[in-house]
């Protein structure tokens, strides 16, 4: 039914468009139904349809849809046709519109049924209403039928050409329709059943015309004649003669269901009355002839039912054997032009092969000579060799070097826990004994070392196994039968025979045809004067030839890089264990060579001072000289400070005695400087050569430096600085600010006792170490010196001055951008990366802790060594705002750990919607740890992000904010803590 939905869907022609029509049913004189002509198929292949569809169909039950589409079966014929619920007489009848046709009845409910989806499409049938034209006000009910019968004379079963004009809102179509160049509104209106409208685009005269005809007919009370189609009844495309009354009933006679209902004619009141014999005679012949007529339609709609199933099988029978026809046409098509093909290959069959063989023939010349298999497993068997030949063995002098070696690590370690000084001078001399004795077996080792090539064989070994890696990948499971080698060998040997076979073959077969062309060539040459027997003509060229193109294509198919299972198996063992061998041989060459370089470097050292012992000569006489200094500092700043309390002092003088003692300073700096360049010379033999220093010099310090990790100093004292104190910050400790050296610097002050000064001395050491692992990388604050009050209770730590650049403030005055943000928390991040790895948590992260250097430099400030990290986490400034920065676990007694840590860095970047996703991952239960906040995608790129220049790098902020403040600071500065780039 697909070609009749095409038709069917059509939504109506354009104004102006015009359309052939066939005339179906007429309505008044002036309003008719019509198909188009193009429909006629359609219409046949839609009845089949229903009239399979229909018999089986569901029967409409409940409340009926007017604006749905059902089948109904028409009383005329019993057939079955798409109908449209118009009005519902009563419970049991209703009255259809035929939307195909144009027709209606009243008809039972239970011959109204359900249609498949694939039905339900638009009518065949439009309305048409003459354009121009309308119906008498004054008309009476015989001049409507007579006008009706007039049009239908005109327009039924005829093929009508109409022009659209207008649509009018119920879907009535205003046309100018002819028939046979015949206007057939003119006719009409010539024939006085209808008039010219006023005004022809307007409706509203037709529509008044139309509720008064309707009131008139109703009020007469006499029923209205019909001009009626039989929805079944087929189109034809050729025209039929203009229709009578008298004609189409009769019609009527021929095609069931195509009827004209009459009126009766009323009886004149002079006529005789008929007695009630000749009545009863009268409708018993009646009842007859119905019944006769009755038997006579069901006969027909009977053959018609049958007709129409038979056309289908006809119709069916037909598609199929047009396709059998069409596959048998298909076919010989293809023989013709394979039969074509097979007489053009035959006429050049000879031309063509020799082509093609020439064409196979030059491209396994370009494969020999690339030599394309010859270096088949040339690359593992080469391997197999390498680390089957020449390799590194264990040096015999490396166990005995072990062995001595570990003596003289527990002979330093017994010394440097010796407290008895007549036992630790034994323990010395033992020791000596013991690096004389290791002294002669590194210089064995390094003499045995350098006669084995090691580098080179380390070079062989690391190019082996990266371009293996390259060819064969991932290294299977280990098979460590010693025949494996062997086995790959064998396998290899017999590969490569069976190739050489496949090369002789080609290269016989090909001289056989040559052989035989040059015979051939004899028999036609003409400049020969012998004559040639034709006996001698070869007759064995086809087969040859065949055999030549067998074998190059055999040749060219063979690919010694491709193996089966077995062979793969055979190739991955081969190179696993190649694998192990030249990794169990590499790890052997790494331990020499760390043994190597650790023997080099003791040898170095031995030589040097194995005769002599290193003092503490240079360190005491640094010792002396920055003791002067600081006696004639302290006597500048004396005098200074006489001379300023003078009433005549001479500003000349002061200037004077005030860059003296700057001079004094920068050489009292010098020598400290250099005082720790000596201490670290000493520690370093400390804990490599000579752990006896510290309890042979005790008065250096050497262990007291080594403990702070090289912080302390008792050669620098607060009050040789030029110190200023910062009253504001200093309420809880003592702060000052000072410059040496052209660095601004900060000396904060920590009230220790006995018992407390080895933790804080302990933990600024584990933070100095963190720091110096990776310097300005760490992005952690440096600290400078560490130095003891002689006066008071204080440990004075020296760390780098950053004014105005805590977050607190930065946040407070200009808030950082997004930019500028990200590349200061990516700092931030890798701070605390660097403590975590140290096994350190900060536990007081927050905004006065944070230093946003040049607004792109993000560094973890140090925080309170006096207290421990429970005591710093919870803390009165650990809070921003009312949010606090103490994680859940913390608050609810468990202690301090890098998550807390975290979880701080979170609520710095609270307020950052662009962050959010980073946040809720540093809100959870497991949290990110600092190295996978740095793999986040916000950080990833932050390098490249220019940082807008609108604060210059030497910008100062109003006032710089210690990294532990009071409670009243924190509470009125913390609420702009976070970093906030939106503000």
């Amino acid at each position: 039914m697909s070609s009749v939905t095409g038709v069917c869907m059509d939504e109506g022609t354009e104004n102006g468009k015009a359309e052939d029509v066939v005339g179906c049913h007429v309505e008044d004189a002036i309003t008719f139904w019509a198909q188009n002509i193009s429909s006629c198929n359609d219409l046949l292949k839609l009845s089949c349809a229903l009239a399979e569809a229909c018999p089986r169909a569901q029967a409409a039950f409940g409340k009926l849809d007017f604006n749905k589409i059902y089948g109904g079966c028409f009383s005329e014929d019993r057939c079955w046709y798409r109908c449209m619920v118009q009005r519902m007489i009563n419970s049991e009848k209703c009255q259809v519109l035929y939307i195909d046709y144009g027709n209606s009845e009243v008809i039972n409910r239970s011959e109204i049924v359900e249609i498949p989806e694939n039905l339900q499409y638009p009518s065949v049938a439009k309305k048409y209403r003459l354009w121009g034209l309308q119906l008498p006000a004054d008309q009476n009910l015989n001049m409507f039928d007579q006008g009706k019968t007039f049009l239908g004379s005109l327009v039924f079963e005829k093929a009508i050409k109409v022009r659209q004009k207008a649509r009018q809102k119920d879907d009535i179509i205003l046309v100018q329709a002819e028939c046979e160049k015949v206007d057939i509104g003119e006719e009409v209106a010539k024939a006085g059943f209808a008039e010219k409208c006023r005004s022809p685009g307007s409706t509203e005269d037709v529509e008044k015309r139309e509720d008064a005809m309707q009131n008139q007919r109703k009020k007469m009370k006499a029923p209205a004649p019909l001009w009626v189609n039989r929805p079944g009844h087929v189109l034809c495309n050729r025209p039929r003669t203009v229709l009578d009354p008298v004609a189409a009933s009769a019609r009527n006679q021929v095609f069931a269901g195509n009827r004209v209902i009459l009126t009766k004619d009323k009886t004149p009141a002079s006529a005789p009355v008929l007695n009630r014999s000749l009545a009863c005679v009268r409708d018993q012949n009646l009842a007859e002839g119905s019944d006769i007529f009755e038997e006579e339609k069901e006969t027909q709609r009977k053959e018609n039912v049958n007709l129409l199933r038979r056309q289908k099988e006809l119709e069916l029978e037909v598609e199929h054997l047009k396709g059998e026809l069409q596959t048998i046409n298909q076919e010989k098509e293809v023989s013709r032009k394979t039969a074509e093909y097979l007489e053009e290959t035959l006429n050049k069959y000879i031309g063509t092969k020799m082509k093609d063989l020439a064409a196979k023939v030059k491209m396994l010349k370009e494969i020999r000579r690339a030599k394309k298999n010859a270096g088949f497993g040339e690359q593992l068997s080469q391997a197999i060799k390498v680390v089957t030949e020449g390799n590194i063995t264990v040096p015999s002098s490396l166990e005995k070097l072990q062995k001595l070696w570990s003596e003289y690590d527990l002979a330093q370690e017994m010394i440097q826990l010796c407290k008895n000084v007549d036992e630790r001078d034994e323990l010395i001399i033992k020791r000596n004994e013991v690096q004389q004795n290791l002294y002669s077996a590194v210089k064995e080792f390094i003499l045995e070392v350098d006669q084995l090539f090691i580098c080179e064989r380390s070079n062989i070994l690391q190019e082996l196994s990266v371009s293996l890696e390259m060819i064969y990948g991932q290294v299977c499971e280990l098979n460590d039968s010693e025949e494996v080698f062997q086995q790959f060998l064998t396998w290899k040997h017999a590969k490569i025979e069976e190739f050489i076979d496949i090369r002789n073959n080609t290269d016989a077969a090909l001289q056989i045809l040559t052989d035989l062309f040059s015979g051939i060539l004899k028999c036609f040459d003409l400049s020969l004067e012998a004559s040639s027997d034709t006996e001698e003509v070869p007759d064995n060229v086809d087969e040859a030839l065949k055999e030549a193109e067998l074998c190059v294509c055999k040749e060219l198919k063979t690919d010694l890089t491709e193996h089966d299972e077995k062979e793969k198996g055979i190739i991955k063992s081969a190179y696993s264990k190649v694998m192990h061998k030249v990794r169990q041989e590499q790890n052997l060459i790494t331990v020499i060579q760390k043994t190597y370089l650790a023997s080099v470097e003791f040898k170095k050292q031995a030589e040097e001072w194995l005769n002599r012992r290193p003092n503490s000569d240079n360190l005491l006489s640094i010792k002396k000289t920055v003791k002067s200094l600081k006696a004639q500092l302290r006597w500048k700043l004396t005098e200074k400070n006489n001379l300023e309390e003078a009433d005549d002092y001479s500003e000349l003088e002061i200037t004077r005695i005030k860059e003296e003692i700057a001079a004094l300073r920068n050489k009292l700096f010098q020598e400290i400087y250099k005082e720790r360049e000596e201490y670290e010379k000493l520690a370093y033999l400390v804990q490599k050569w000579f752990p006896e220093l510290p309890l042979l010099y005790p008065e250096a310090g050497i262990l007291t430096y080594m403990n702070s990790g090289g912080l302390l100093s008792h050669s620098l004292e607060r009050d040789l600085l030029d110190a200023e104190p910062m009253k504001k910050l200093s309420t809880k400790r003592p702060l000052v600010c000072s410059e040496i050296q052209d660095q601004k610097v900060l000396l904060k002050g920590y009230s220790v006792d006995v018992s407390s000064e080895a933790k804080v001395i302990e933990r600024v050491a584990k933070y100095h170490r963190a720091w110096d692992q990776q310097k300005e990388k760490s992005s952690l604050l440096q600290l400078l010196f560490l130095l003891f009050c002689k006066s008071d209770p204080l440990v004075y730590l020296m760390v780098p001055y950053y004014p105005g650049a805590s977050l607190t403030v930065v946040q407070a005055d200009a808030p950082l951008t997004l930019e500028e943000t990200l590349k200061v928390m990516k700092g931030v991040a890798q701070g605390l990366q660097t403590l975590h790895g140290a096994n350190i948590v900060h536990g007081s992260l927050h905004g006065n802790n944070v230093f946003a250097v040049n607004r792109k430099q993000g560094i973890v400030g140090d925080f309170d060594f006096t207290k421990s990290e429970e005591q710093r986490a919870a803390a009165d400034t650990m809070v921003i705002g009312t949010l606090s920065l103490v994680s859940p676990e913390l608050k609810m007694g468990q202690p301090a750990s890098p998550a807390s840590d975290m979880y701080a860095y979170g609520c710095l970047l609270f307020w950052d919607d662009k962050v959010k996703s980073l946040i809720l991952n540093l809100f959870r239960c497991d949290r990110l740890t600092a190295e996978q906040v740095l793999r986040d995608d916000c950080f990833l790129l932050v390098d490249a992000i220019p940082v807008p220049s609108q604060l210059g790098e030497e910008h100062e902020l109003p006032e710089e904010h210690d990294s532990e403040k009071t409670d009243e600071e924190d509470a009125v500065n913390s609420k702009k803590n976070a970093v906030n780039p939106t503000q």
